[in-house]
Formats: structure tokens, C-alpha cells, sequence
């Protein structure tokens, strides 16, 4: 039974296994993203959640308990430069665990880990959407019933929408269907096909 036992040990020593984390938490702070196996990023945000709140206190203090975890300087440096700042007004979750399927080679479930704050296409996609005016393919009746022309987004593309004054002129010239004349129907011939 595994009972009060809250560590995934993945399969190594403790040794191994710090040893590990240690590389993969510098591995994040440096490339803000990597690739890895589910279990393995749900336990490396364990690791790495706590140093990145310990950082947001830039003081000699944390930067030493940092390092006693990372040993690495360059790492300590983005950390505590600009992962923190970016970090400052959020509260806890600065990493987010996107799943990616399964492995080809051993069927192994593999996720992505990222900081939250460094991903551009997600950033970029918030922006647009603030930014990004209503556009309709249909065109607003004027008064003096001229053509309107729409300009795109695209400088180098025009949309022109056509007047619903002229669609309506085209729809009255063709005959309906009730001035169309039916074929006499001969007597006695109802049931032949």
C-alpha cells in the first residue's frame, strides 16, 4: 500500500531523481518550454513553481536558497531578471502542462511545460482579439443608394460590397414562378408517366 507516499519517485534514486529535476528546472528557465513525459513535468512544477515565488524576493538570502537548488548561475540570473518581473503581480501557477499524446517508441504520454507568461502565440491571439474590429461581408443600405466599399485589413486588397438597391432592380426583372405558363393537361392522361 502506498499510503502517505505524495512523491513520484519516477523509477530512480533520490539522487537521480534531484539530479534531474535540478536539469530540467534550468532547462525551463532557460528555453521557457520543453518537452517531456507527463509524469515527469507534473513533478518538475512541483520542483520549480516554489524557486520561481522564492525569486520574486530579490534578496541575497533567496538568491543563495535558489542556487542551493539550481547551481547554475546564468539560470539564477534569468530567474531572478526577467522571469521575476514578468511574474510579479501573479499569485502561484506560473507554469501551464499542455498534453501532446503518446509516444511512438514506448507509448509513453508526453506533455509540454511552459511559463505561463512567455507564450507568444497565446499572448499574441489575446491581443488581436482586443484589437481586432467587426467586420461584415454585408453591405449597410445608403441613403443616396451609391455602391459602398469596405477597405480590408489588407491595404493591398479592396472589397467591394454591392449595392442592395441594384440586387433588388435584378430580382424584379426576373418573371416569378406564377407568370410562367403551365402545359395544358390533356383529359385521361393523369395516371401515364
Amino acid at each position: 500500500m502506498r499510503h502517505g507516499n505524495k512523491i513520484n519517485h519516477l523509477g530512480r534514486t533520490h539522487s537521480h531523481r534531484e539530479a534531474m529535476l535540478k536539469n530540467m528546472a534550468i532547462s525551463l528557465i532557460q528555453y521557457k518550454r520543453i518537452e517531456t513525459t507527463l509524469a515527469k513535468a507534473k513533478e518538475l512544477r512541483k520542483y520549480v513553481e516554489p524557486l520561481i515565488t522564492k525569486s520574486k524576493n530579490d534578496s541575497t538570502h533567496s538568491r543563495r536558497t535558489v542556487f542551493s537548488y539550481l547551481q547554475d548561475k546564468e539560470a539564477i540570473k534569468t530567474l531572478f531578471g526577467e522571469i521575476a518581473e514578468k511574474v510579479a503581480t501573479r499569485n502561484g501557477g506560473y507554469t501551464r502542462i499542455i498534453k501532446l499524446g503518446t509516444r511512438f517508441g514506448d507509448n509513453a504520454e508526453v506533455a509540454l511545460i511552459e511559463l505561463v507568461d512567455y507564450n507568444e502565440a497565446l499572448l499574441t491571439s489575446v491581443e488581436e482579439k482586443s484589437t481586432k474590429t467587426r467586420r461584415s461581408r454585408r453591405g449597410g443600405k445608403k441613403a443616396d443608394g451609391t455602391a459602398e466599399t469596405a477597405v480590408v485589413a489588407d491595404e493591398s486588397s479592396v472589397e467591394v460590397v454591392e449595392d442592395t438597391l441594384a440586387v433588388e432592380e435584378v430580382v424584379e426583372a426576373t418573371p416569378a414562378v406564377e407568370d410562367v405558363p403551365e402545359a395544358p393537361a390533356a383529359d385521361g392522361d393523369e395516371t401515364k408517366a
